[in-house]
């Protein structure tokens, strides 16, 4: 399916000078105007308390460019870009604090062919959303406009609730753009294709022949400097609230009857309303907060030695998670998930395991016999699909061992993957909502992971391991895949 150009517009980045700018949303930016997928007439606004004129902008932002798009920067299709780049300086606070912008949004549009269409990026911390939603609508802003946001959306179920109810007196929901990353990667879009469009799977992705389901998301860097940050948030809030919710969607939830928003989105939600709140049992859950190890060869810090950290924290940097979808198709079939800082190594993951044959014949031989079918979905890195089944080992003496078939998005396509925010940005500018996250989405999501929030002492593991060791009794009788 070709990508649709969308209609002229103007995009406006709150927090236009910080970190995500410029290394994700003006490289994303200037790759889809590489592939001519952004407007014919289009405007980037930069808005941010920093003062510096549009020349610097620019100039500052085409060397975040040539660091970290993945084309690289072309002078010659930087030039072009960058005349669309603007910028101003400004704040959210006093009332009226977004008054000159809206005067300059008047000229920007006037410029513009159809101008009028507006979208109004968030690339600040979470705590300013209520206040920018506010300030647009203030200047009218919000009329035609579309508000994006970064998670964390709330920190706990009431706040979530409190956030899309001050959002929801501004802007309609379907004006509301809540970001996941993920969603906006190749693999994650691709779990829809591997089990809708194939015969081979859709039949048997049930609790008749799946017996475990696996979801890793494997860090192996610490917490990179964010200790208020992340003493605040811990591996619960940071990821499994968010990223491992919607991987677990996307594995686990029913056809939809169509394939567009808001059926997915429904089905989405139906799942997640299936899956009950976590609980509190041991047997069901391990927290873990990684002490001093080492990470390839070097020896790093353990948590509580990190900066702006409590050296009596409690946080965990480490969560492996039992849990259960209560329904015809999954019920009884383990889901197990787990997430950490200073691992052995950064992967994605999710492993299907597969019921084993009843191997009679070469029970009653005599052979030993390997563990079961696993069908592996690499998010990340080295993105692509594995399917492990068993073999007959070449020799003269009858063995069974497994092997693997292997598919690779960049061999098999000879591309790499388009970077996530590419997809996304695109998404919101034809206003595509798939990928992106409903309130009542969010609200169950904070709901299942709610009775664990509160802090408990984590078990300690090492730097460079694989988290505490009591996480491997929540797969048993199987092993963690990804090791």
């Amino acid at each position: 399916m070709t990508l649709k150009v969308p209609d002229n517009q103007t995009i406006v980045i709150f927090g236009a000078t910080g970190d995500l700018t410029g290394r994700k949303l003006l490289p994303a930016l200037y790759n889809l105007f590489v592939q001519s997928l952004l407007p014919q007439d289009f405007a980037v606004v930069g808005y941010s308390r920093t003062e510096m004129s549009t020349d610097e902008f620019r100039e500052h932002q085409a060397a975040n460019v040539a660091k970290y798009s993945r084309t690289g920067l072309d002078p010659e299709a930087w030039e072009r870009f960058a005349a669309h780049l603007d910028y101003m300086a400004g704040g959210f606070e006093p009332e009226a604090a977004m008054h000159p912008l809206a005067q300059h949004l008047e000229e920007v549009d006037a410029a513009i062919r159809g101008g009028g269409r507006r979208m109004f990026y968030c690339a600040v911390p979470p705590s300013l959303f209520p206040k920018i939603a506010t300030r647009l609508g203030e200047e009218g802003l919000n009329l035609g406009g579309r508000i994006v946001m970064e998670k964390p959306f709330g920190f706990d179920l009431a706040s979530a609730r409190e956030l899309n109810r001050q959002l929801h007196e501004v802007f309609d929901e379907n004006q509301i753009y809540r970001i996941d990353h993920y969603l906006g990667k190749e693999t994650v879009q691709n779990i829809l294709v591997l089990r809708f469009a194939n015969g081979m799977f859709e039949p048997i992705w049930n609790r008749r022949y799946v017996k475990q389901v696996q979801i890793d998301v494997a860090e192996e860097l610490g917490i990179e400097g964010r200790g208020k940050f992340y003493e605040e948030a811990g591996a619960m809030r940071d990821i499994v609230q968010n990223h491992v919710m919607q991987l677990l969607a996307f594995v686990t939830m029913e056809p939809p009857a169509r394939f567009d928003a808001e059926s997915i989105r429904d089905e989405k939600v139906k799942l997640l309303r299936s899956v009950p709140p976590v609980r509190r049992r041991e047997r069901d859950l391990v927290r873990g907060q990684y002490v001093a190890g080492v990470v390839r060869g070097v020896l790093v810090p353990g948590y509580r030695e990190e900066i702006d950290v409590d050296p009596e924290s409690i946080t965990e940097t480490f969560v492996a998670i039992r849990l259960r979808v209560e329904n015809w198709r999954w019920a009884g079939v383990p889901i197990v998930v787990r997430t950490g800082k200073r691992l052995a190594r950064s992967a994605t993951q999710i492993t299907i395991s597969f019921a084993a044959a009843p191997h009679l014949l070469f029970e009653e031989s005599g052979l030993d016999l390997p563990g079961p079918n696993n069908l592996c979905i690499r998010v990340q890195p080295n993105e692509g699909i594995s399917l492990s089944f068993d073999a007959k080992e070449p020799g003269p003496e009858m063995r069974i061992g497994q092997v693997q078939m292997d598919f690779e998005y960049e061999k098999s396509f000879m591309t790499k993957p388009a970077e996530a925010y590419e997809r996304l940005l695109h998404d919101v500018m034809v206003e595509d909502h798939t990928l992106f996250m409903r309130a009542d989405e969010i609200e169950r999501a904070w709901e299942i992971v709610e009775p664990v929030l509160e802090r408990l002492p984590p078990d300690p593991y090492f730097a460079g391991s694989w988290g505490p060791e009591r996480a491997k009794e929540l797969v048993s009788p199987y092993q963690w895949h990804l090791r």
